[in-house]
């Protein structure tokens, strides 16, 4: 590695009007080195990196020094900058869709960024290579498809070899990984840092999955409201970190060892209330979940088969995907059930199919000893309200025209058939009931966090007094800190009301936490079941041994 810092960062300020966004930054980066950044969202990590691209959004304003190869970056012209990104400087963003051009193919679109650049010739020959080595299979049949037609994790690596295609010397990488299950997150971590030492890149990983950050990271920079609140190697910053907000941002991840009743705050460590947290020993967890296990389930399912089917074209053959395949499970009085898997294993499909939004062709639902497939319509319309559901994406499930207020007190209104007034009343109660201020009721979806939505989707959800509530990748989204508070409110919850949760994540460590038995999917069928400590210690199936390993 060379001593001579190929970017050096100094006095990075980023306003916007009056506003200080990012606070006189400074850093330093070497060719084959990876600096970690770290934050919650808002914490400028993003702003940080589009700034040494160039791309800051118009009213936005960067000062300080950039320097990259001796060029000074913030005093270069469009044109300059132009001939940077793609070549120099290169991006991958967290979300391929955004990156990719929906109506190209994707092999025209990796050939227009070598084309940009300058060359001209053997540019199919170029692209298959490319795409060899980001570890595509069938090269050419993915240079002919469009994005539509691979998987989250195709798209990525159809990203990584338009990042790469021109030898950047720096690789930016906002959020990679953060939308993809484990086993393909772990490919794409094992790709990145084969590309980096083939090419001797540098590399900003941009993330708030500590974890990803710890297995990737020379050096880690921890920010939190645009300043940077502490730097120093991985090692010594996850195994000696100084700043309260580091230490609680480390604390607040569920891991391996994490046996806490609550789960700590970011905002405790903040304001200096860290308290004794009090532990639940795995044998004693264990032991509860074993009680519950003993009475008879609340729902069962027997034998489940799902099938989707799709036509291409008028005239085309119709494809058939078995999502569920002989599925058999039991769901028990106030357990938490944790479903996990990898993309396409028939996880999401199970919860749907539980709340009425798909129908299986075959197999048994017995709720309560009840046999949903004989129910006729009022009684799904009393089944839907015992069985609720808490979407990824809470934003997709709310009114925009309705203040968050609104929202809970119609469920009230048609649910317990209260007046107006008796239903806003309600609607308040259950806002505070998910730590929320009643002042928040006249507010609309689009002025709350991600985090302050998904706890109203959960207020609305419990405003049907449901006896099951689905969680569906609930917390996944959400920055580490609120993810701690939403576990913590779905365990309160739990206590006060005895619900039962069917917990879908591809988060191992979550389910590992949140859950008294965990079933393991794979492409619609169950591989492993077991209660979670013990199938996490020791799991009979090697595809079990192997997601659990791809997540440590």
């Amino acid at each position: 590695m060379s001593e001579t810092p190929l970017l050096e960062v100094q006095n990075l300020q980023i306003k916007s009007g009056d506003q200080v966004l990012v606070h006189d930054l400074n850093f330093n980066l070497k060719a084959g080195e990876t600096l970690g950044l770290v934050g919650e969202s808002g914490s400028g990590k993003t702003l940080s990196s589009l700034a040494l691209m160039g791309l800051l959004a118009p009213g936005l304003k960067a000062t300080g020094s950039l320097k990259f190869k001796n060029h000074l970056l913030l005093n270069s012209s469009e044109k300059d900058w132009n001939q940077i990104r793609g070549k120099e400087i290169a991006m991958v963003f967290q979300e391929p869709m955004s990156a990719l051009n929906p109506s190209m193919k994707c092999g025209k679109q990796v050939a227009e960024i070598l084309q940009n650049h300058g060359q001209k010739k053997g540019l199919k020959e170029k692209v298959l290579e490319l795409f060899e080595k980001v570890e595509l299979p069938r090269v050419k049949a993915i240079y002919q498809s469009y994005p539509h037609q691979l998987s989250g994790g195709q798209k990525q690596r159809v990203v990584i070899a338009m990042a790469i295609a021109n030898n950047p010397a720096l690789l930016i990488a906002d959020e990679p990984t953060t939308a993809l299950d484990v086993s393909v997150q772990a490919s794409i971590l094992d790709l990145l840092k084969k590309l980096q030492k083939e090419f001797q890149m540098a590399m900003i990983f941009i993330s708030h999955d500590l974890g990803v950050v710890r297995k990737i990271a020379d050096q880690v920079m921890v920010m939190y409201h645009g300043e940077l609140k502490e730097s120093g190697s991985t090692e010594d910053l996850f195994e000696r970190p100084k700043d309260p907000y580091t230490k609680g941002l480390i604390a607040c991840r569920p891991g391996p060892d994490t046996h806490f009743r609550r789960l700590p705050l970011v905002q405790d460590f903040l304001l200096g209330h860290v308290q004794d947290l009090v532990s639940i020993p795995a044998s004693e967890k264990e032991k509860q979940a074993q009680i519950k296990v003993k009475q008879s389930p609340i729902l069962e399912v027997k034998s489940l088969f799902k099938t989707y089917r799709s036509k291409s074209g008028i005239l085309g053959k119709t494809k058939e995907v078995q999502a569920v395949k002989e599925l058999s499970m039991a769901l028990y009085k106030g357990e938490s059930l944790g479903l996990v898997g990898e993309s396409g294993s028939g996880k999401s499909t199970i919860g749907r199919i539980l709340v009425g939004l798909e129908h299986a062709e075959e197999g048994e639902l017995l709720y309560e000893n009840q046999n949903l497939k004989d129910l006729g319509r009022s009684a799904w319309r009393k089944l839907n309200r015992d069985i609720q559901i808490i979407f990824q994406d809470p934003y997709g499930s709310l009114n925009p025209r309705m203040s968050a207020g609104e929202s809970i007190a119609e469920v009230l209104r048609q649910n317990q058939h209260l007046s107006k007034e008796e239903a806003w009343e309600q609607a308040l109660v259950l806002l505070e009931k998910v730590g929320l201020l009643r002042d928040y009721a006249q507010r609309y979806p689009h002025e709350f966090s991600g985090g302050q939505r998904q706890r109203i989707g959960i207020a609305r959800a419990i405003a049907m007094e449901p006896k099951i509530l689905v969680c569906d990748e609930s917390v996944s989204a959400l920055d580490v800190s609120v993810q701690a508070q939403i576990l913590n409110l779905l365990n309160d919850l739990k206590e006060e009301y005895e619900f039962t949760y069917l917990f879908i994540s591809h988060d191992l460590q979550v389910v590992r936490y949140f859950c008294d038995r965990v079933l393991v999917l794979r492409n619609g069928e169950l591989v492993e079941e077991g209660f979670a400590e013990a199938l996490f210690q020791n799991p009979e199936k090697e595809y079990t041994a192997n997601l659990i390993s791809n997540q440590h």
